[in-house]
């Protein structure tokens, strides 16, 4: 008898604590807000400044429309595009930078044929190896 009564007196306080325990509930939201309008992109790290014409290369555009980078990149995972790191503050660029909701003017757009590239990125902010031809 007195087993049995030390095994209620066991459940009653294991429901006592069961009840007695908040749960926690596991939320976690990253908002990223509203992409800079910035009339050729913007740089990919945090302040999102607007990047100057010639950072970006063609690739990083559908018509004139950016398709973005850091937080707000929207193009396919694999996606790897050139960039003009000579134009970013953080390796020493001190020139120039357009101001949020510039339009773009058509003179400064950059072709495949005029861009010079130096560093391959994806749309995350990440350098990436540059693929060559005949190399695995």
């Amino acid at each position: 008898m007195r087993g049995i009564r030390l095994l209620l007196v066991a459940a009653v306080v294991a429901s006592c604590f069961t009840a007695a325990v908040p749960q926690a509930k596991a939320q976690v939201t990253v908002e990223v807000g509203v992409a800079p309008e910035c009339p050729y992109g913007y740089f990919d790290v945090a302040p999102y400044d607007c990047a100057p014409a010639g950072y970006y290369g063609p690739e990083w555009f559908s018509g004139d429309a950016f398709v973005g980078a850091g937080p707000w990149f929207h193009g396919k995972t694999e996606f790897r595009g050139k960039v003009d790191n000579s134009f970013d503050p953080q390796k020493g660029y001190k020139g120039a930078k357009p101001n949020r909701g510039e339009k773009a003017e058509p003179t400064k757009r950059v072709d495949s044929t005029h861009f010079k590239g130096n560093e391959e990125r994806d749309g995350r902010g990440h350098a990436t190896e540059a693929k060559t031809e005949g190399k695995h």
